[in-house]
């Protein structure tokens, strides 16, 4: 395990030997100390590396992720993994708001709660949030799956896409053109599939189902007051 320490070297130094890393070159293991709520820590990885962060970090922490596995022993500041393309980020605390936001591809897992707009225009990203999330979550998300343990904020999934929202608590209310739909037993298995890789121990039947009710695609003058 190779270990940097943000009290020794600047954020430049530790995020360039972490975006030099090759896969299968360079060890697996990787931690950084004392981040002290520091902004754009562990941006632009592609190496397939398991990397901890030993505390809160700021902005945009493991945006743009390719392969790695990031967690964060704290809490992390807005834009958590920011258009992330794959691999995993974790954290163990809270995530502030625009978690996840666009993020293309991979696992976005909060132990604790987000603010706003989780998962905003979300492209392909899987989240799983184990506390709740705040008001505008999933505006405008295309693709991809947000799975909330706990309550949603208001407006959920306004302007919603092709995303798929999976809500165990209340929702304080639903944004334009999102509604609730089915659950059917496919869609039970999908959850249990992002809840066993997110580690969650939590039962599918207990969860709603919120997607596009696909009003808002095209202009049309009946609902010209939801646009």
């Amino acid at each position: 395990m190779t270990r940097l320490d943000l009290a020794e070297m600047s954020l430049r130094e530790v995020n360039g030997e972490l975006q030099a890393l090759e896969a299968g070159v360079n060890d697996l293991d990787w931690r950084v100390a004392n981040p002290q709520g520091a902004h754009a820590v562990a941006v632009g990885l592609t190496a397939p590396i398991r990397l901890t962060i030993e505390g809160h970090v700021g902005f945009y922490c493991g945006g743009m992720n390719q392969n790695a596995e990031i967690k964060v022993e704290g809490h992390a500041g807005p834009g958590l993994a920011e258009n992330m393309m794959s691999g995993s980020v974790r954290v163990a605390g809270n995530a502030s708001q625009m978690a996840g936001a666009t993020g293309h591809g991979g696992l976005l897992v909060v132990e604790g709660d987000t603010s706003s707009r989780c998962g905003i225009s979300m492209k392909g990203i899987d989240i799983v949030v184990k506390g709740s999330v705040g008001h505008m979550s999933a505006f405008m998300a295309q693709k991809g799956h947000l799975v909330v343990c706990g309550d949603a904020g208001r407006d959920l999934g306004d302007s919603i896409y092709e995303a798929i929202l999976f809500i165990r608590g209340k929702v304080e209310s639903l944004g334009a053109d999102c509604v609730e739909k089915d659950m059917a037993p496919a869609h039970r298995e999908v959850l249990a599939g992002l809840l066993a890789e997110a580690g969650v121990d939590a039962d599918p039947s207990e969860f709603r189902r919120y997607g596009s009710a696909r009003k808002l695609y095209n202009f049309n003058i009946d609902h010209a007051d939801q646009y």
